[in-house]
């Protein structure tokens, strides 16, 4: 990591600055070049390139790279990753459940192996654009909160490179595994977010499950992050379920599903009076975009309000074989799923893995970056974010609060 002490200048990086529009529609991005100066982690200021720099202020040159908000990794597990270590494929499973009884016999055998390989995952986020990251992590009978200690040492290794978030996930079952006291005490010592995971598949006990899902999230003050892969309108089912919840318990804004299955397997009315519901009450949804299930409508949860976000999930573990760790591939798989060919919607493609940011407005106004922004982004080797997004670009520096955090070598 490389500090910038105090006023230095990014100097010659290429921003968007609208769109260049034919017949009514998008048809190319316009960029110019532009220095901009950073100080205390923030932006402060934003002049043409043509303009000289002060000879007493240092400057890193970005050298025409294109200048893009840094990436939001929403969905991963760094604590049972083979990512680092010997390859392993992973070995097919008939049910979620196998993997389960997997994890008796792998959780406590990978464990020396956790903060070494986890560290090595973070390396591989941040190469990739990611300055964020929402971690799920096991919390059950066999592990304990080994697993997360260790990731939580990994973590605290990249402090001031990146911000992150630790969601206790009961991945044996909340009720079946008899985690709740597990639960309770990895919410007391680093966990920041209650996880969760099918209340009736695993826990055969929708009700209770989520009530006690809610019950330590508002114990401890926490939001909630709920794995959700019931399928069709048992899964829609569980969603009304987790929204009544929401609205009894004032938890508006602070509740996410992750995977919601269900949404992509029944009819598109159920669909939309869903994605109202969800939207009403603040409920997020994060997605990997799997390509061997019906995928979730985003486009449609994306109109009804929804804020939406993308992770990798499984990288190289026991529960997938795949992963890349690079959220540009994840935008490109939305983009391709849903057939976002032109410049238009591959752009907004990006928002979905930088927290909603996108260089211009739908109208096409530049509205990032602004001065007072946290300077945090990533410079690639691409024209525009359509170009990004649809090449997968080569990335070249990330910053991070202001510093740069990784650099390519040249």
């Amino acid at each position: 990591m490389t500090e910038k002490k105090g006023s230095f200048w990014i100097a010659n990086a290429t921003l968007e600055t609208g769109f260049e529009w034919k017949d009514g529609r998008v048809d190319g991005t316009r960029t110019e070049p532009f220095h901009l100066r950073v100080q205390e982690g923030r932006i402060a200021q934003i002049v043409p390139a043509a303009q000289a720099l002060p000879d007493e202020v240092p400057s890193w040159d970005a050298r025409g790279h294109l200048m893009l908000p840094s990436f939001r990794e929403m969905h991963i597990h760094l604590d049972k990753t083979f990512y680092g270590g010997p390859w392993r494929a992973c070995v097919p499973a008939p049910n979620r459940f196998f993997r389960i009884e997997q994890e008796q016999d792998l959780l406590p055998k990978q464990l020396p192996f956790v903060r070494e390989r986890a560290e090595k995952l973070l390396h591989l986020l941040q190469s990739n654009g990611a300055t964020h990251v929402r971690t799920h992590c096991n919390i059950d009978p066999v592990i304990g909160l080994k697993n997360m200690e260790e990731t939580l040492r990994a973590l605290e290794a990249y402090s001031g490179k990146l911000s992150w978030e630790m969601v206790a996930f009961p991945q044996h079952g909340l009720l079946r595994s008899q985690s709740v006291g597990l639960m309770r005490e990895a919410l007391r010592n680093g966990a920041g977010l209650v996880g969760g995971v099918d209340p009736a598949t695993f826990d055969d006990d929708i009700e209770k499950s989520l009530h006690t899902v809610m019950d330590l999230a508002v114990e401890a003050n926490a939001d909630i992050d709920l794995h959700l892969h019931e399928p069709g309108y048992l899964g829609v089912f569980i969603m009304k379920r987790i929204a009544a919840l929401t609205e009894e318990a004032g938890w508006q804004g602070r509740v996410t599903i992750s995977h919601a299955y269900g949404l992509g397997e029944v009819p598109e009315a159920i669909a939309t009076e869903t994605a109202e519901l969800l939207a009403h009450l603040q409920i997020r949804i994060v997605s990997a975009i799997p390509i061997d299930m019906p995928t979730i409508p985003v486009p449609l949860l994306s109109e009804k309000g929804i804020q939406l976000a993308l992770g990798n999930d499984n990288i190289t573990d026991h529960w997938d074989s795949f992963g890349t760790g690079d959220m540009l591939q994840k935008a490109n798989r939305l983009a391709e799923r849903f057939r976002w060919t032109d410049e238009f919607w591959l752009s907004r493609a990006l928002g979905f893995i930088t927290g909603g940011v996108t260089p211009l407005s739908k109208e096409g106004e530049r509205v990032w970056p602004k001065v007072g922004d946290q300077a945090d982004a990533v410079f690639l080797q691409a024209s525009c974010s359509a170009e990004a997004v649809a090449r997968q670009s080569a990335k070249a520096a990330v910053f991070f609060q202001g510093n740069i955090v990784w650099q390519k070598e040249v």
